[in-house]
């Protein structure tokens, strides 16, 4: 299974759940392969915001990354595409080209069981805290992500 996971700039969210997804996957024995992509091109070329390292540092997480954008083209690649909130998952099926790679599109917090809402919150420009915050809420839908690979 291949799964691309999408946030708007690609330094923050995106490349922390792909690299939660990824270990998490690994973990349990699923064979998948993990990108990820923003829908803006704010950071091409960049890697991870250095809070979204530290924070996955502390988790011993690794994080090799730089920020690309998503484009149509991009759905023939992959099995799903992982939106970290509704505002990115309307440009993902804007972005669609057609009915099969929008059926592709999911949020990653629907995975989730805290019943908290479905966007992950964007960090970016905000204190560390925040970084933590989102690292505990992708960790929580990527548990619930991979028991759906799984079963699949």
């Amino acid at each position: 299974m291949r799964i691309c996971f999408v946030c708007l700039g690609n330094i923050c969210r995106s490349p922390a759940a792909a690299a939660v997804f990824a270990r998490k996957a690994a973990d349990a024995g699923l064979a998948v392969e993990v990108d990820s992509a923003g829908t803006s091109r704010y950071h091409l070329g960049e890697p991870a915001h250095p809070n979204t390292l530290s924070e996955a540092e502390q988790r011993g997480i690794e994080i090799e990354h730089r920020a690309r954008q998503f484009n149509s083209a991009d759905f023939a690649q992959f099995d799903l595409v992982v939106a970290m909130d509704d505002a990115n998952r309307r440009e993902l099926s804007r972005l669609a080209p057609d009915d099969e790679a929008r059926s592709k599109i999911v949020l990653l917090r629907s995975f989730a069981t805290d019943g908290s809402g479905l966007d992950v919150p964007d960090p970016w420009g905000l204190p560390p805290s925040a970084y933590v915050e989102m690292f505990d809420i992708v960790e929580s839908a990527c548990d619930g992500l991979v028991a759906h690979v799984a079963a699949r």
